[in-house]
């Protein structure tokens, strides 16, 4: 009983950093995969560099995204930060 009530404080710890730490990060990086994972032509993303780019055809891999209107490049899906929604 001694042994117990000795690791009660620490597992309740460990109950508190799970949810206040550890799920939240999990929740965030499920919702940002399904984001990149639903991207698709003529979306507009922020990529980690802070470019804001028009998606022009996607890849498995791989995105080909628009700098602008003469500059193509590919671009890693790890490499999007989010998507750019227009302030209108």
């Amino acid at each position: 009983m001694e042994i117990l009530s000795q690791l009660l404080p620490f597992i309740f710890l460990i109950a508190i950093m799970y949810f206040v730490i550890i799920r939240p990060q999990q929740k965030e990086a499920k919702t940002k995969k399904e984001m990149i994972a639903a991207l698709k032509k003529g979306d507009k993303v922020i990529t980690n560099g802070g470019f804001i780019v028009v998606i022009h055809k996607v890849e498995e891999n791989f995105l080909s995204v628009k700098i602008n209107d003469d500059t193509i490049t590919k671009i890693t899906r790890d490499a999007i930060a989010k998507k750019y929604e227009d302030e209108a």
